[in-house]
């Protein structure tokens, strides 16, 4: 059945990192954010509460399954706005692995473009889908923790929940 609402809907989810807005458009999350995120842009309206759209749904259960550590890879149509650079860098960030980081450098070398961290740094603190496009596994060139939308304590706490223990191969079973 076809929703009667057009434009962006939202639902906001209890988390181990405090409130999550997700917000849709269109049958894509187009945002999910941190309370009191912190980015250059402002942020899209949210539209209408709909938690029980099919999209909200679907990105509560994984990002549940996420925090529980049964989820280390996401399956939602995603569509953040952004312009030709920041998409390039987004779609970078959904292809550093699971317990994994890489520093701004790599990043900009990977685009082609070595002289440009501070760039991918700019385009990373804009990343609009936290957690599922994985910006907080951007880390500076010495391994060091440096900004996060959603504050350094929640960068270091999804870090801290990738890592796996000790003789983990990875699989989940």
């Amino acid at each position: 059945m076809a929703r009667l609402v057009s434009g962006p809907v939202h639902v906001v989810l209890d988390s181990p990192v405090g409130p999550l807005t997700v917000v849709a458009e269109d049958e894509a999350v187009i945002g999910i954010y941190f309370a009191g995120h912190r980015r250059r842009h402002p942020l899209p309206p949210a539209g209408l509460a709909l938690p029980a759209e099919p999209v909200l749904q679907d990105t509560a259960g994984q990002l549940a399954e996420y925090f529980a550590g049964r989820r280390r890879a996401f399956d939602l149509p995603l569509a953040p706005r952004g312009d030709a650079f920041q998409q390039d860098v987004w779609a970078l960030l959904q292809d550093i692995p699971y317990g994994k980081t890489r520093s701004y450098g790599d990043l900009a070398a990977a685009l082609g473009r070595p002289g440009a961290a501070r760039a991918v740094g700019a385009a990373n603190g804009a990343n609009p889908i936290s957690i599922v496009i994985p910006c907080h596994r951007v880390v500076g060139a010495d391994g060091t923790l440096t900004g996060y939308a959603g504050g350094l304590d929640r960068k270091r706490f999804l870090l801290d929940l990738e890592r796996p223990p000790p003789g983990d191969d990875g699989r989940l079973f």
